[in-house]
């Protein structure tokens, strides 16, 4: 599977308002610099977290983004799922994604490893918070610190 960097991308998102956690405001240009992406793209992506309710926006000098949510009920499934609008490996599992159905699905061998392993990165992505994140990425930090 090739994830797109609007998800890759929103995942980062979340993380960097994540490690900020206590309803503080980050800015595009704090959150661009830590992630190494562009403001312009962090704006982008920021539409569609906010439409699916995982943040909101303070205007003003000192503005910024905020997460509306404790980080732990937000999985990385729902953050994949606002940004690239499914998690499916290839479009013959769900036909909704390409407006088509295959016509080879019905017998299709292939199909149902595809659609096995989808569900298990399914699974793993809506196991898998943002506080799970944050955590991953303290222990990184100390363990990189320690070295």
């Amino acid at each position: 599977m090739w994830l797109s960097t609007k998800g890759r991308y929103a995942v980062r998102i979340m993380l960097e308002l994540g490690l900020h956690n206590k309803g503080e405001i980050v800015s595009v240009r704090e959150i661009s610099c830590n992630q190494d992406i562009t403001p312009q793209y962090v704006e982008q992506l920021m539409v569609k977290l906010r439409k699916a309710g995982f943040i909101e926006s303070i205007r003003g000098p000192a503005g910024g983004y905020r997460l509306t949510k404790d980080v732990s009920e937000i999985t990385t499934g729902d953050i994949i799922r606002a940004s690239e609008g499914y998690i499916e490996l290839v479009f013959c599992i769900d036909p909704k994604i390409s407006k088509k159905e295959c016509h080879r699905a019905s017998g299709c061998a292939a199909r149902l490893l595809w659609k096995k392993v989808g569900e298990k990165m399914a699974e793993v992505l809506d196991s898998t918070t943002i506080e799970d994140l944050v955590a991953m990425d303290r222990e990184m930090s100390i363990e990189n610190y320690e070295s």
